[in-house]
């Protein structure tokens, strides 16, 4: 088998990832939605401390350019929501996939909850779809709450209950959003190529083989055990489940230092792999990822990989919290080498950085702090928020270099 470092390998995944190295060019509708097309999905999130999580992580990799821009390619039918990795945007190409295993074989609470509505509640789903039919795409906020008794879910009333129910089943779906507000509409409408299938769904072998290769492309390299979280398919895959996709070339064995078990790479992705052999991969990106970016979505991957231990904080209640509600990982130049909880004070122009933690054991040099410098500085002024306030180190030698380099850095933006 090729044989790779852990460094190549770390360097192969961020180049998949589109975050091996600064975007060339700025940004347009058209990278956006190529962004999107590149990681398969992109994890959808409304928290909003910062930018909510899908258009931080698309700024990762676009670098600064309009939010606007990912609400037109849903309102314009290049994208779409559906639930896969959670709740996701995914290209419109792979509408069919995700319809099909979302009724086939889909594990999730709001596919399940929803299959129990429909059974239970199919009279009340009939009129919602008739008054849509006849009134046009809604929201859930077009509906009075008649009562103050919370639903099963969420607390939801009964309209955002079968709105979702119907949503989930593929009867409707997201047109586009108003401040962030779903608004639905019928399925045909929105994607008026679902008359030309008559059936409709697609065989679950070959939905699942679709599946396990996007993600195997996406992540660039991966071992066996980390592929079914991607897209959330279960049970999880072991090395004997990917053989026929080895044996008719669709995907690669290698080799890489350190890993007990063989990784994988696609086909598709063999040019990136001949560059990461021979060296040609050279990571010189820094920049701020979300907490809902696919590099960490894996907690074993990420740790495997970048020996950097991440975990979701901000449904953790405050006292069990160790690094803050809205931690964003911070890759330098091919690595994770710290994290910051952050804030945008939009409204005063302040970009608060909270809390900022440099890995255990690693002291930041110079050209990090520079690098790292930059890329808060960019984040912070993408907000609409110019000045940036570091409130707290969890290092002495990281605080005066970090608020000496902010200066500087967004001295030098407020002049250019």
């Amino acid at each position: 088998m090729v044989a790779l470092t852990l460094e190549q390998a770390r360097a192969l995944h961020l180049a998949a990832q589109g975050l091996l190295q600064p975007p060339v060019k700025s940004a347009t509708p058209a990278s956006l939605r190529a962004c999107v097309s590149r990681m398969a999905l992109l994890q959808i999130d409304t928290i909003h401390v910062v930018a909510r999580s899908p258009y931080l992580v698309l700024f990762s990799r676009l670098g600064a350019y309009p939010p606007t821009w990912l609400d037109d390619a849903l309102a314009t039918g290049k994208l779409f929501e559906t639930w896969a990795h959670e709740a996701c945007f995914a290209p419109m190409g792979d509408l069919l996939l995700h319809r099909s295993y979302n009724r086939q074989a889909r594990q999730h609470w709001g596919l399940t909850s929803a299959r129990k509505t429909h059974t239970q509640q199919r009279e009340h789903l009939d009129k919602l779809l008739d008054h849509i039919r006849q009134n046009g795409a809604v929201k859930s906020s077009d509906f009075e709450r008649k009562d103050d008794r919370a639903s099963a879910w969420w607390g939801w009333k009964d309209e955002k209950r079968w709105l979702e129910a119907l949503f989930a089943y593929g009867e409707l779906m997201v047109a586009r959003r108003e401040r962030f507000q779903r608004v639905y509409d019928l399925a045909e409408r929105v994607a008026p190529q679902l008359a030309s299938v008559p059936a409709g769904e697609m065989a679950h072998e070959t939905v699942r083989q679709q599946f396990i290769e996007r993600s195997v492309a996406a992540l660039g390299v991966t071992q066996a055990r980390w592929i079914n979280d991607y897209f959330r398919m279960k049970p999880r895959l072991k090395d004997a489940d990917l053989d026929a996709l080895v044996d008719q070339a669709c995907l690669l064995r290698v080799d890489v230092e350190g890993w007990a078990a063989p990784g994988y790479v696609h086909a598709s992705q063999a040019g990136l792999l001949k560059m990461a052999v021979a060296g040609k991969l050279e990571p010189t990106y820094t920049t701020v990822l979300s907490p809902f970016d696919p590099v960490v979505w894996d907690r074993e991957r990420a740790a495997t990989l970048f020996d950097f231990d991440y975990r979701l904080e901000c449904y953790t209640p405050e006292p069990k919290r160790v690094y803050g509600y809205f931690v964003l990982p911070i890759l330098c130049r091919g690595q994770l080498i710290g994290r910051l909880d952050a804030k945008a004070h939009r409204a005063q122009g302040v970009f608060e950085v909270k809390s900022l933690f440099a890995q255990p054991g690693l002291v930041w040099s110079d050209a990090q702090v520079q690098a790292v410098s930059r890329a808060i500085g960019q984040c912070a002024l993408w907000h609409g928020t110019p000045e940036v306030k570091l409130s707290q180190t969890h290092s002495t030698k990281l605080a005066v270099p970090m608020r000496r380099a902010l200066k500087t850095v967004m001295m030098e933006s407020i002049q250019t």
